[in-house]
């Protein structure tokens, strides 16, 4: 039996833009298959010519995107030779690879996927993604503690970007950063005379670890896929 989809789900599997934006450009006459124009509900195969304004497009790989719950003592690596590296932790089948790093000595939400142009659309700071965190100093702070780092705070030689500090805790706080320096926030903690106890990330853009047991990974839901394509300008392309 020959294995179709929808054409729709053709241009989002080929990382071009979401469902959504695939309909507009089907239903402004300008998708075609195998030489006539596509109408919404079109199944294509592999066999199938796709073009957009002329230009066919190749199948490829469906992108997969996976998210994952990393626990300490995993380390964010594609070496496998390295002991409890997070791709024999997670065993998918398909090649894929971490989108940016979790030391191993943290926890939280992390990205996976077999999609190599996405990875620094995500990564770039000047995009400005949001990445948020739970974190436990070994001791308790005060406002002026919250203050210096939402301000920004001097590493590696540089000042680091404002960010989002909430106190959750005597010894505990929220933080929501916009880049992803080397060790960022222990090194900022560090600069301010506090050593970093437990760090926990929670959510990269609008994607959330709530539901993910430790240990455990899932792909991306189709509304979850569509909204990360469209944060990395994967639309009208």
């Amino acid at each position: 039996m020959v294995h179709t989809i929808r054409i729709n789900k053709f241009f989002t599997e080929q990382g071009i833009c979401s469902r959504r934006e695939a309909d507009r450009l089907i239903e402004s006459g300008v998708v075609t298959i195998n030489g006539r124009v596509a109408k919404l509900g079109d199944h294509v195969e592999p066999k199938d010519v796709i073009a957009r304004e002329g230009c066919v497009i190749l199948w490829r790989k469906a992108g997969l995107y996976i998210k994952y719950h990393k626990p300490v003592g995993v380390t964010t690596t594609s070496e496998t030779h390295i002991p409890r590296n997070i791709i024999a932790e997670i065993g998918h089948p398909e090649r894929i690879f971490p989108i940016g790093r979790l030391d191993k000595d943290s926890s939280g939400l992390i990205l996976l996927t077999n999609d190599g142009d996405i990875v620094n659309d995500i990564l770039r700071t000047e995009f400005g993604h949001e990445r948020e965190y739970l974190v436990q100093v070994d001791r308790s702070f005060d406002q002026s503690f919250l203050d210096k780092m939402s301000r920004g705070v001097v590493i590696l030689g540089s000042k680091t970007k404002p960010c989002r500090m909430t106190r959750v805790g005597g010894d505990r706080f929220r933080i929501v950063l916009t880049e992803g320096r080397n060790r960022q926030i222990r090194r900022m903690c560090q600069a301010l005379g506090y050593r970093v106890i437990k760090l926990h990330r929670t959510r990269i853009m609008h994607l959330t670890i709530e539901g993910l047991k430790v240990g455990e990974w899932k792909e991306l839901t189709t509304q979850e896929r569509e909204r990360l394509l469209r944060a990395v300008g994967r639309h009208g392309q």
